[in-house]
């Protein structure tokens, strides 16, 4: 047992060092390395030193010279017999210090601590302390809160240089017993006084005596014995000043323990707190029962049962039936409880960490299972971490609880599959359940009166719409399920609180929100959240929080850290603040009008442009260029070569002759076009009348031109050229007309009898001659191109003969 002692320095310190070590060079862990001295590399920002379980006989000046930001050094299994006054000289921020399980010897005269103004905690347990007088230096220790120490002798003043410091825990631990002036205590300014006992508690009876009357808190350990001895200084204690008793780490048999519980319930102290016991010899029939009480509370934890045969009902009945509002077993194997004979007391109860089952409380009797109706005081009900199933059942172990306003069954195996109607008590204000197995049935089976309901870490997967309305709702926990987008609240019209962190919300609805009127609280965080259109609306609701300093609106809990996207891949692990969707992305229309609408503007002053600049007309004379040159290739392949002479016959009026002998002719003949024209002032032959010769000219020309103009359509001639034209074009099935429109010539001015040369304008592409100079040459091009075909080589060589 005495690697228990003194053991609440050590333990408090070392978990806080450890929970707030910024980095792995503060913590310095050379415990167990036989070292004989405290070595000299040891890095400057080491904060947590432990040095313990080596062979380190002395402490001198310059060991801890460089580690000026020393805070706890555990110096406890060595072989300490001096620690030198300047020792402790460059730390000028320990807080605590352990020299437990050394050799020193005197408690006076230790100059050390002169530097150690700042210790909060000091442990000289188990060294070789014959007094305890303590000496000057101690009083410099004046933000001491904790404080162990055990000698041989302590008397009277011992304590009187810490007399003025307000201890949270002095601890006194024993190897064997020492001899105790009564009085020693009174300079003792603690909280709790820890006595560990090292013999028989009787011997230790002046020290329990003085500890009682002077301390609001006494912890006895290691008791060993003589408990019968113990339980008779209680009662005949004179004066009781303690309100905590605290009994740990005890080996003792069930008549002895009733003993010593009945005892300490009728004498005046309130709370008594019992722990880590073993139990031995345990009763075959109930034992006596204490029907009054002083104690208010009683505890027992981590009991452990070394018998196997007995009656367990005994055994319950002896604790249930104390006469206590108060009242805790805790981390025992105690598989049932039992029903009290007469009305409880008890208001409080706690049976966490047990492994009780469904049938707590109840009893069977003639096959019918018998509910418990004297727990009707209990308003606190504690059974986190049993072995309870059925929620339903455990409603009706319940329902007689008429006080019943908390209950916390977290930790259990709790079902219910919302067949069955729940019978709970109408008091009930606020259920724990969290870690069960339970899904949205359990809204089915809540009582109406409940303010808060936690529900976390079970498998709820919605809240469903068509429950019974709890008005009085205030609060509902639902962390750790499976919901995928906010509750509504027409069934809970007075929430406020709504807690939904770590489920699968993906796009939260913020129109649920909006159902919950008094929602003043919403923690959403560490959800998968999706960052894509559906979020804006939730993305627009942090926003606003986020602006809002005065929050007067919703509290978003954890906004914006605790909040991030887990799709798409871009935007993984990015905070939620920092993503932005804009509303053209999401809004079809306004994506659409947002594209349309520039599109159109640009169509429209493309539609200028060309117009500005003839664009038209040049993409015109494009196609009608490309056509001709297809035409060309497709009319070579196909077309007989025999009797054609010309690449085209041009039919014009007299009164156009001047631009067809200045313009057409010298652009389509000789070097410039390279084609043969065939036209009536050079190629009618003399002696054939002018029929025969338009006859022939059209017949020996791939193609006949005809430049139209007002003056064409009031010439004879003219028509009949058209006409033949137009019947060869029939026979040969061919495209041989094109016709120049040399200058603009409306439909209602040509005469009816030129039908044929209205339906060519209709079906043909004709070119129209442009005003525009810089136009001429592409209008040449296009025309050449229309003309161009291979003659028969007897008129090519001609031709260039």
């Amino acid at each position: 047992m005495r690697t228990v002692t003194g053991a609440f320095v050590a333990a408090a310190t070392l978990l806080g060092f450890l929970l707030g070590a910024s980095f792995a060079q503060d913590i310095v862990n050379l415990s167990s390395k036989n070292l004989s001295a405290v070595p000299d590399d040891l890095p400057p920002t080491v904060e947590y030193l432990d040095l313990s379980c080596n062979r380190i006989t002395a402490l001198h000046t310059g060991d801890f010279k460089n580690t000026t930001s020393l805070r706890f050094l555990n110096m406890s299994w060595n072989s300490l017999g001096e620690i030198h006054p300047q020792t402790f000289l460059r730390t000028p921020l320990l807080e605590s210090l352990d020299l437990s399980h050394n050799g020193l010897r005197n408690l006076s005269g230790q100059q050390f601590l002169l530097h150690t103004q700042n210790l909060l905690m000091l442990n000289l347990a188990h060294n070789e302390f014959f007094s305890m007088r303590l000496g000057s230096e101690f009083a410099s220790l004046v933000k001491l809160t904790g404080l162990a120490l055990g000698a041989k002798n302590i008397n009277v003043g011992d304590f009187r240089n810490i007399g003025e410091f307000n201890l949270r825990k002095l601890c006194l631990s024993f190897d064997e017993n020492p001899a105790y002036e009564t009085g020693s205590l009174k300079d003792v300014q603690a909280r709790r006084l820890q006595i560990a006992l090292g013999g028989d508690p009787s011997i230790f009876h002046k020290m329990i005596d003085d500890a009682l009357r002077h301390f609001e808190e006494v912890e006895l350990l290691n008791l060993t014995g003589g408990y019968k001895n113990l339980s008779q200084q209680l009662t005949k204690c004179p004066e009781i000043y303690t309100s905590h008793l605290y009994i740990k780490y005890i080996s003792i048999d069930w008549k002895d323990m009733t003993n010593l519980v009945s005892t300490c319930l009728q004498i005046s102290i309130p709370h008594l707190t019992t722990s880590d016991i073993a139990l031995y010899k345990l009763p075959y029939k109930d034992s006596p029962e204490v029907k009054t009480s002083n104690t208010t509370s009683f505890t027992a934890n981590r009991v452990e049962v070394k018998n196997f045969f007995f009656d367990q009902e005994a055994v319950y009945n002896f604790f249930i039936n104390m006469p206590v509002t108060k009242f805790a077993l805790t981390e025992i194997s105690l598989i049932h409880m039992t029903c009290p004979k007469s009305e409880s007391p008890i208001q409080q109860v706690d049976f966490s960490h047990c492994a009780l089952s469904d049938s707590i409380f109840s009893r069977v009797e003639d096959f019918e299972i018998l509910e418990c109706k004297t727990l009707v005081n209990v308003w606190k009900l504690n059974l986190v971490g049993n072995n309870l199933k059925s929620f339903k059942v455990l409603s009706e172990r319940l329902q007689h609880m008429k006080s019943l306003q908390y209950l916390d069954a977290s930790l259990n195996l709790l079902v219910y599959d919302g067949l069955e109607k729940c019978l709970w008590p109408s008091n009930i204000t606020k259920m724990i359940l969290n870690y069960n197995t339970l899904t949205e049935a359990v809204f089915k089976c809540l009582p109406n009166e409940i303010e808060t309901l936690v529900l976390q870490n079970n498998e709820i997967s919605v809240v469903p719409s068509s429950v019974l309305k709890l008005e009085k709702l205030s609060v509902l926990n639902l962390g750790g399920n499976r919901l995928r987008d906010l509750p509504v609240c027409d069934s809970f019209p007075g929430l406020s609180v709504l807690l939904l962190n770590l489920n699968s919300l993906h796009t939260p609805s913020v129109q649920n929100i909006g159902s919950c009127p008094k929602l003043k609280t919403l923690d959403v965080s560490e959800n998968p959240f999706i960052c894509t259109c559906p979020l804006r609306s939730f993305l627009s609701l942090g926003a606003k929080f986020e602006k809002d300093n005065n929050h007067t609106g919703i509290d978003l809990v954890g906004w914006p850290s605790a909040y991030h996207c887990a799709y798409p891949e871009a935007l993984r692990n990015s905070t939620l603040n920092t993503v932005t969707i804009l509303e053209i992305s999401c809004n079809t229309a306004l994506l659409a009008a947002t594209i349309l609408c520039p599109a159109v503007a640009l169509i429209l002053a493309g539609l200028l442009l060309c117009r500005r600049f003839d664009i038209p007309w040049y993409l015109n004379m494009i196609w009608v260029w490309t056509r001709a040159k297809h035409r060309a290739r497709v009319r070579a392949r196909r077309e007989d070569q025999a009797g054609v002479e010309f690449h085209a016959f041009v039919s014009y009026s007299q009164h156009d002759a001047e631009w067809v002998q200045n313009s057409l002719l010298p652009n389509l003949e000789g070097p410039a076009g390279g084609l043969r024209i065939c036209h009536h002032e050079k190629d009618f032959v003399p002696g054939k009348t002018i029929v025969q010769n338009i006859i022939a000219c059209v017949e020996k020309s791939r193609r006949s031109v005809f430049v139209l103009s007002g003056h064409f359509v009031k010439s004879e001639w003219c028509h009949y050229e058209l006409y033949f034209a137009s019947h060869q074009h029939l026979s040969q099935g061919s495209d041989s007309v094109v016709l120049v429109l040399l200058e603009p010539l409306p439909q209602y001015l040509i005469p009816s009898k030129y039908y044929q040369l209205k339906s060519m304008m209709g079906r043909h592409t004709y070119l129209e001659w442009p005003q525009d100079r810089a136009k001429h040459r592409l209008f040449w091009a296009n025309l050449r191109a229309a003309l161009q075909a291979n003659l028969p080589p007897a008129v090519v060589a001609e031709q260039q003969g």
